[in-house]
């Protein structure tokens, strides 16, 4: 046992400085020696000994435990969390979105027909909601810097109104706040917005993430988690996740930068961190960042920029499954380490190897993450993200529904969309304690952001965006939808 103790304590040692390690080691290797001289030898050596070293022997050990403790980071807590529930009055059904595209004389017939095909495939249903600036004909003639501004505060506060009502945490006791939204950055910022609104403190460390696409939630969460090692204990963070797309609708004719069209709605959430566990309902376990924008076709599969005819938009390049799969490789090999059981670790260890020595044929061994994970949040971005990950992770259709009837009722929102699915899992009463929940998402960059979650206690209720509609779902989605 003791031998297994200096194992773990070198292991640790890589996060804590030189020093604290030295003198952790040294204190664990007296403690061996002591075992090991016995009782009887170990009293002679007691009454031999001066009293600088006996202070030494106990202060030594004492104070590498005190500093340890010190220095460890500090564990991340999810207090709760709310989703932007969206209004009937922005429905907009794919009559609706059709006539107003065919309304609009830049849009040709051939991209109609185009956005036809692609919203009968795409996975989204007939409830999804638009923003009020999008329901008038000449779609983009209202797509104001106001009618934005005002996007944002009907998502954004209505979500932390609901936040702050479910937890009981009154604004001036808030000390972070990050947005992130990626295409909307007025000034002033999206969170000087907030801090008016809610009147929070002069203090308050606050900062907007801007242009990081659809992961940029948990990178959020990330430097939340951050900001929190260095602030008081029990400190809280708010966390504001959404997309602000009324200054983004496309009015030309590539059809890569049509997709953004057809699959983006409106949707947020907010989230509220703490380092203290009282009355927390998750707890961060990990959370691993991948970023491959230094390749040249990871840095442009997402790109902001204007057509032929000047028509500013989104072109989502082909090849972005295949570069989102590699990102998720890159992902999941720093993740698979921290959280799947030895078993399926030594399977992939041997597999490697096989390959590496024996013969590159062999067929690479796909950890099983259901191993690690009772719950799976995939970024609902469009029904082949899913699809794909699906089949790579070997997941069970009852372990992706999570994300696709949110893809279905509320559409593509972007960053936010991991929240409207673990909610979806709690309004179905399916979270139990102690249940694992593994978030993924992708992002523009290219990036693959992933968290892990503990389970501390599941929601009492469905309150929440589901709360009106979670007794409908789960419902059959068609190939092809006819309408």
């Amino acid at each position: 046992m003791l031998h297994t103790a200096l194992a773990e304590l070198a292991i640790r040692s890589r996060s804590m400085s030189p020093s604290i390690v030295t003198v952790s080691l040294a204190a664990a290797a007296a403690l061996v020696a002591m075992v090991r001289v016995g009782p009887e030898e170990l009293a002679s050596r007691l009454s031999e000994a001066r009293p600088v070293h006996l202070f030494l022997a106990c202060f030594l050990p004492a104070a590498a435990t005190v500093l340890y403790l010190m220095l460890r980071p500090r564990a991340v807590y999810l207090v709760d969390y709310a989703g932007f529930r969206t209004p009937h009055t922005c429905r907009i059904p794919f009559a609706s979105f059709l006539e107003h595209a065919k309304l609009m004389p830049e849009l040709s017939e051939r991209s109609i027909r185009f956005m036809t095909r692609l919203l009968e495939r795409s996975g989204i249903g007939e409830e999804t909601c638009l923003p009020p600036a999008h329901h008038y004909i000449g779609t983009h003639k209202y797509c104001t810097v106001d009618a934005a501004r005002a996007e944002f505060e009907l998502v954004a506060f209505s979500a932390i109104d609901d936040l702050l009502a479910k937890t009981g945490v009154a604004p001036e006791a808030i000390d972070i706040l990050i947005v992130n939204c990626s295409l909307f950055c007025p000034t002033p910022s999206l969170v000087d917005m907030i801090v008016n609104k809610y009147k929070l403190r002069s203090d308050i460390r606050s900062m907007h993430l801007s242009g990081m696409g659809c992961s940029a939630g948990l990178v959020a969460v990330g430097l939340a988690g951050n900001l929190l090692q260095v602030a008081p204990h029990g400190a809280h963070a708010l966390v504001v996740s959404t997309e602000t797309i009324t200054p983004n609708y496309y009015v030309g004719t590539e059809r890569a930068m049509l997709l953004p069209n057809c699959l983006f709605r409106i949707g947020g959430a907010a989230a509220l961190l703490s380092t203290s566990p009282a009355k927390a309902r998750f707890r961060l376990k990990h959370l691993i960042r991948t970023l491959t924008g230094a390749q040249d076709s990871a840095y442009r599969c997402v790109f902001q920029e204007e057509d032929g005819e000047g028509h500013r938009g989104i072109n989502l390049s082909k090849d972005l499954m295949n570069i989102a799969g590699d990102a998720l490789k890159a992902n999941i090999t720093a993740m698979g380490p921290l959280v799947l059981p030895a078993s399926e670790q030594l399977k992939f260890a041997l597999t490697f190897i096989a390959r590496k020595v024996i013969n590159r044929r062999v067929k690479p061994y796909i950890p099983d993450f259901r191993t690690a994970f009772e719950h799976f949040c995939i970024h609902a971005g469009g029904r082949a993200i899913i699809d794909e990950l699906q089949k790579n992770l070997g997941l069970s259709d009852e372990q992706v529904e999570a994300s696709r009837m949110t893809l279905h009722k509320f559409g593509n929102t972007s960053s936010s969309s991991l929240w409207y699915e673990l909610g979806y899992i709690e309004a179905k009463g399916r979270m139990r304690k102690g249940d694992r929940v593994w978030m993924i998402g992708f992002g523009s960059g290219f990036k693959c952001n992933s968290a892990a979650w503990e389970c501390i206690q599941p929601a009492r209720n469905a309150d929440g965006p589901w709360a009106t509609s979670i007794h409908r779902y789960p419902v059959d989605i068609p190939d092809v939808l006819s309408h």
